[in-house]
C-alpha cells in the first residue's frame, strides 16, 4: 500500500545540509498499526511529513496505493491529502470556539461528494466510536487533554481516509490516559481497516504497535513486529 523507496531529505541552513532522512526504504500494508520510534532528531517527524505530503523528498519516491507523490502538483497534493490521509496532532489543534460535533464536522464541509445526511451519520459514527456522545454539544475547553486527542481522533476518520498520521498523539497526555488514546486508535484501525503509523518515543506507546520501525539519525536501524 505505501512503499518507500531510498527516500532521502537535506534542509539547508546557510552554508550547512543536514542529512534529515538518508535513504529510507520501508514497505506498509494496508491495516497495519505502525509506529517510528527514536529519539529527538531521529528522523521521525520528517519521513512523516514526506508521508502526509507536507513536505518533499530531496530525492528517492513515495507510493501511496500506486500514485507516485512527487509527480503530483500542488493542488493535486491538497486533494490527495483531503481524501486519503487524516492527520492527529499531538496539540489536538481543535477550534476553541467550536462545539465537539463541529470540530468533527470541519474537514467534511471541505469535502463536496459528502451529502448532509451523509456527513450526520459519519460524525454520529465516529462521536460513539471514541465514546464522546454525551460532549458532542461541548466546547473543547470543556474537556480533559484525553477527551481532546479523542474528539482528534474521530476528526482524522470522518473522512474516511486509508491512513492516519500522528506525530507523538500521546505527548501532552499522562500516561495511563495516552495508553487509552493509543489502544482506542488499535481497536478502531482493526474495525475500520485504516493504516495507522504515528512517531513516539514512549515505550509504553511502542509495545502497542503491530509493527516497530526504529529510526536513528535519518536511517532506519531496526524494525519488526512487536
Amino acid at each position: 500500500m505505501i512503499k518507500i523507496v531510498d527516500v532521502k531529505k537535506e534542509y539547508h541552513t546557510g552554508k550547512t545540509i543536514v542529512n534529515a532522512l538518508k535513504g529510507i526504504n520501508l514497505e506498509i500494508e494496508q491495516g497495519e498499526f505502525t509506529t517510528i520510534s527514536g529519539s529527538s532528531g531521529s528522523g521521525k517527524s520528517t519521513l512523516l511529513n514526506m508521508l502526509g505530503c507536507l513536505d518533499e523528498v530531496t530525492s528517492g519516491d513515495i507510493i501511496m496505493d500506486g500514485v507516485h507523490i512527487k509527480e503530483l502538483s500542488e493542488k493535486k497534493k491538497n486533494n490527495f491529502r483531503l481524501n486519503y490521509i487524516g492527520f492527529i496532532f499531538q496539540s489536538f489543534n481543535l477550534v476553541p470556539v467550536l462545539t465537539i460535533y463541529e470540530n468533527i464536522e470541519l474537514p467534511l464541509l471541505i469535502k463536496k461528494d459528502v451529502s448532509a445526511e451523509e456527513r450526520k451519520t459519519r460524525i454520529n459514527h465516529f462521536i460513539k466510536a471514541v465514546g464522546l456522545e454525551e460532549y458532542a454539544k461541548r466546547l473543547p475547553s470543556e474537556l480533559s487533554g484525553g477527551q481532546r486527542q479523542r474528539v482528534a481522533v474521530a476528526r482524522a476518520l470522518v473522512t474516511k481516509p486509508k491512513v492516519v498520521l500522528a506525530d507523538e498523539p500521546t505527548a501532552n497526555l499522562d500516561s495511563k490516559t495516552g495508553i487509552a488514546v493509543i489502544d482506542l486508535m488499535h481497536d478502531i484501525s482493526r474495525k475500520e481497516g485504516t493504516t495507522f503509523i504515528f512517531s513516539t518515543h514512549d515505550p509504553k506507546v511502542v509495545n502497542r504497535a503491530d509493527r516497530v520501525i526504529k529510526l536513528e539519525d535519518g536511517q532506519v536501524i531496526e524494525e519488526g513486529n512487536v
